[in-house]
């Protein structure tokens, strides 16, 4: 049978205020996964190479895109099983949404293959397929980091969305307006998603969810508008990043060398320990790239600059 090989990029969760409920695609970073049917009873992986590749579990019970494919094909009714390979840019557990890109690569490419989708981008497919894509990639994701459409919702629509349910997956691609660029610099860090969780509380005061969803509403605002000073004043988080700042070597001088190249906020990636910066030009985001890497060595890092993705996972 013919293989499908998709792109999906690398999504920024979160995106400052927004915890768990926005994501917005990176244009230019991304994996590649190549899903080939098979009349096997199971899944298997094939080839895996790049970024982490060593880490990758081979077995496909405990693979992301092998759970996420599997699901799908158990949903739209097809009895095949899917051989999976992997073309990594992604850090694992490295805040860019590695587990999850797996998880709508897998889901997605087996549409593709089905024939469930005809078109090159999730776009096309109709809204009960789009479904079952959403809870196969959720199922996918469950499996490393809960059920979270924060990095899932942009890594499949694109652009900048907003989560609104897993139960069942809900989310909407948010409009966007102006030339954003973004920055994000992957320092030789891991943090898992689940430690990171982990040290965030389960309630917050009324004082704090107010200026949270202040916060949130302004980046979304700004975002639609093309208004640069209001996501200056907006894209503060302070739920997550006071917490897990901790958990990422060098985060304050950092954050402090972006917004001093004139980026015009930066926060935590995810989970971490990837940290994003948004700028109004190429070149501050290259400038902000270039001061955030020196701040923070000497733990090394990798630096990416690129547009907000519009389209999301995709055929390649």
């Amino acid at each position: 049978m013919t293989a499908v090989r998709v792109f999906v990029p690398a999504s920024i969760g979160n995106v400052g205020p927004g915890f768990d409920v926005l994501g917005v695609a990176v244009e230019g970073l991304g994996d590649v996964i190549t899903l080939e049917l098979t009349t096997s009873t199971s899944a298997s992986i094939g080839v895996v190479s790049g970024r982490d590749a060593e880490l990758i579990p081979r077995d496909p019970k405990k693979n992301c895109a092998a759970i996420a494919a599997t699901s799908f094909l158990r949903r739209c009714g097809a009895s095949h099983a899917a051989i999976l390979g992997f073309e990594r840019r992604l850090p694992l557990a490295g805040g860019l949404g590695s587990s999850a890109a797996a998880s709508v690569a897998g889901a997605f490419a087996a549409a593709v293959a089905t024939g469930c989708v005809l078109g090159a981008d999730a776009n096309a497919a109709r809204p009960d397929v789009l479904a079952w894509i959403f809870e196969a990639a959720l199922d996918g994701e469950s499996a490393v980091a809960g059920r979270h459409l924060d990095n899932i919702a942009p890594m499949l629509l694109g652009g900048l969305c907003l989560a609104l349910g897993v139960a069942p997956p809900r989310a909407v691609r948010l409009p966007v307006q102006g030339d954003w660029w973004l920055t994000v610099v992957s320092p030789a860090l891991r943090v898992e998603t689940k430690a990171a969780r982990a040290v965030l509380p389960d309630q917050v005061e009324r004082a704090l969810f107010v200026k949270q969803m202040a916060c949130t509403t302004g980046v979304v605002t700004a975002f639609a508008t093309g208004d640069a000073a209001l996501l200056r004043d907006s894209l503060h988080d302070h739920f997550a990043e006071p917490r897990r700042a901790p958990l990422i070597a060098g985060f304050a001088a950092v954050k402090a060398a972006a917004l001093a190249a004139g980026a015009l906020g930066a926060s935590i990636s995810g989970a971490g320990p990837t940290i994003f910066a948004v700028s109004p030009t190429k070149d501050v985001a290259t400038a902000a790239a270039a001061a955030m890497g020196q701040a923070f060595l000497p733990v090394a890092s990798e630096a990416h600059v690129g547009r907000i993705d519009s389209r999301g996972v995709r055929v390649v």
